[in-house]
């Protein structure tokens, strides 16, 4: 699998915390903003997906998240 290379600019705080976050946790800068920009991408798929939904779990009644839980409960 060949990968990608991506150039980003950050802020002096941005990077800062960044660094911070990369000597704790033994991690390099790039594992860990990897691994931020997947999670929030998977986020916007979700909410994507969620605002899909959303006029069908409405017709069904499905107004909250705890509606949800307790049908799926």
């Amino acid at each position: 699998m060949r990968n990608a290379t991506l150039t980003i600019r950050l802020d002096r705080d941005l990077d800062r915390l960044l660094t911070r976050a990369s000597k704790k946790s033994g991690r390099s800068k790039s594992e860990i903003a990897r691994e931020a920009l997947r999670a929030q991408l998977r986020i916007q798929q979700f909410e994507e997906f969620r605002k899909k939904m959303m006029p069908f779990a409405e017709a069904r009644g499905l107004l909250t998240d705890e509606d949800i839980f307790s049908l799926v409960s």
